[in-house]
């Protein structure tokens, strides 16, 4: 018997093909899922183990560019004012080719759209967008764009922007994804970067202080300590010029005695007014005072001209808001740099004010040795008085009583010559006496602040006031004589400009170097006429001849007249010498 057939099953017509076509397809891509989730994780773990602040911002850029297959990235910095760039890093331009486009973008045009709107941004054609403003000449051809924010604790630090997508397609929105969970990763590194620079920074602050102090501390003199704060605080905010100011009490005048970095010799010795300038401000407010660009700054006097080349400066008093400063600590930038960001002004016036702390510090420590010494004097004027003076006159009435029993002319005559030896001696001790308990530095004002009140009192007679610089030890290396001869010069220089030169500018510049005093007096008016009367200056010309110096007038560079008065100064004697 046959066997019965069985049914055949009737399978549907599958396109195997297909399917097998498009399961490779998901195996592909969920090969391709694992490799850029791969990748990510690589780029956030390297992102994330670096600390300095400048190779986080490059390897972020490096990242972005692998992750998403760039050509082209950009992290823009935002700057204070949230709506401009403060700083432009780049990653697939050349410096040659930066050179030849010119400056960074500031944020206009496309940059600034994310600027203003702080979310992720993807174009196809750039030029397409209302906001794009076109490229300047020289840029690289770019077409498709993506861009998403930094946020760095809920603050938008800065923008990533990629540009033309290898192989000409275009940015997706994986694309987009990993890029946004890139931009939060960086934001924790750029944090970190950013608290580690910070700890540093005060740290370098806190070195300076402990540096301050200590040199005060050990008797260093105050010149040695302002020129280590200056040297200090342009070191470590990365300034061009640093300059120490203090106050002239009796002319309400402030002196730059340390003047440290570009262009310092433009700057050491000269006498700022306490109105109407940067650093007059900042000591009469005792709060900082800034500006973006102090080489054109309304605050700033044109002459001396002194801050070419310089932007961003911050003056900053030496004390705390409690009390005066001691002084005013001025840095400048060159042009071009960021300017002082609150954080750093908020170092600075903290170094400041330890700074003015250990002054006082050492000033206290000083002024109890000083009470010592002159406590000493008062015990050693006391015991010469009661003592020593009232034994050797008892001796003198003793020997002048015993000279009227001497019968020999010769001895008595010796007696009597020891008396009013004795006498003199008596003298001698009671001038020593009141010499130990004067005070010292109980003099009237000295050159320094005569010159600059003599300028002051010259300034409506000129229509102008002068700029004023001093330099060296004025009012201790020159003896008062020599000094009544300067300012006898100097007033009758300055009524000479005012009557004759029809000038409006005028420079004193008054110098020692313990050798010899050097006056200069400087206008750019007419100069001196070959037939003009010349009383005035035969009158300076004797006085230098009189104290063995010179006066030389000739025109100066710019017109006018420069006059050189210059005398030596007597040598000072060593303690019992």
């Amino acid at each position: 018997m046959a066997s019965p057939v069985e049914p055949r099953v009737s399978l549907p017509q599958l396109k195997l093909d297909e399917l097998l076509e498009e399961l490779q397809a998901r195996i592909h891509m969920a090969r391709g899922t694992r490799d850029r989730v791969h990748s990510l994780m690589q780029a956030v773990l390297s992102v994330g183990r670096e600390l300095d602040l400048e190779q986080v911002l490059r390897s972020i850029l490096e990242a972005a560019a692998a992750l998403v297959d760039a050509r082209y990235a950009a992290l823009g910095i935002i700057g204070p004012d949230g709506t401009r760039l403060s700083a432009f890093h780049t990653v697939g331009v050349t410096a040659e080719e930066i050179s030849e486009i010119g400056p960074y973008p500031d944020g206009h045009g496309i940059l600034g759209e994310l600027i203003r709107h702080p979310e992720p941004l993807r174009l196809t054609r750039i030029s397409e967008h209302p906001a794009s403003h076109g490229f300047p000449p020289n840029h690289p051809a770019m077409n498709s764009l993506l861009g998403v924010p930094i946020r760095v604790r809920d603050q938008v630090f800065g923008n990533l922007y990629l540009t033309e997508k290898r192989g000409g397609a275009e940015f997706d929105e994986e694309d987009e994804s990993v890029l946004s969970t890139l931009a939060v990763a960086a934001g924790v590194a750029i944090d970190n970067a950013r608290l580690y620079e910070d700890s540093r920074l005060r740290e370098r602050w806190l070195r300076a202080n402990v540096e301050i102090t200590h040199s005060l501390m050990s008797g260093s003199a105050r010149s040695e300590a302002l020129n280590l704060i200056a040297k200090r605080a342009r070191e470590i905010t990365g300034s061009a010029l640093a300059t120490v100011a203090m106050p002239m009490a009796e002319t309400k005048s402030l002196t730059v005695e340390i003047a440290v970095g570009m262009d310092a010799e433009a700057h050491r010795g000269l006498v700022l007014p306490m109105h109407e300038t940067l650093v007059g401000l900042a000591y009469s407010t005792g709060a900082p005072a800034a500006s973006e660009d102090v080489a054109h700054d309304a605050r700033i006097s044109p002459e001396p001209p002194r801050f070419a080349g310089l932007g961003p400066a911050v003056a900053v008093p030496i004390g705390t808001g409690e009390r005066v400063a001691r002084g005013v600590v001025l840095l400048a930038r060159e042009a071009g740099r960021p300017v002082f960001s609150e954080k750093v002004t908020e170092m600075l016036q903290g170094f400041a004010a330890q700074a003015a702390v250990a002054m006082e510090l050492a000033e206290r420590r000083r002024d109890a040795e000083q009470i010592a010494v002159l406590q000493d004097r008062d015990r050693i004027a006391r015991d010469l008085h009661d003592l020593a003076i009232q034994r050797l006159f008892a001796t003198g009435m003793t020997l002048q009583s015993a000279g009227r029993f001497i019968e020999h002319p010769e001895a008595s005559e010796r007696v009597l010559r020891a008396v009013d030896d004795l006498d003199e001696t008596i003298k001698i001790i009671r001038s020593t006496i009141f010499g130990l308990r004067v005070p010292e530095g109980t003099v009237g004002s000295g050159l320094r602040a005569q010159a600059v009140r003599a300028v002051g009192e010259a300034a409506p007679l000129l229509g102008f006031a002068p700029s004023v610089r001093m330099e060296g030890l004025v009012d201790t290396n020159v003896p008062r004589a020599i000094g009544d001869h300067v300012m006898a010069v100097l007033s009758e220089a300055l009524t000479n400009i005012a009557r004759h030169a029809h000038a409006d500018h005028a420079q004193v510049v008054l110098t020692t170097d313990g050798h010899e005093v050097t006056l200069t007096v400087s206008d750019n008016g007419v100069g001196i006429p070959p037939d003009g009367r010349r009383s005035g200056l035969r009158n300076m010309a004797e006085r230098a001849e009189q104290l063995g110096g010179l006066l030389e007038v000739r025109s100066s560079e710019g017109g006018g007249a420069l006059l050189t008065w210059r005398v030596p100064l007597p040598a000072i004697e060593a303690p019992g010498g």
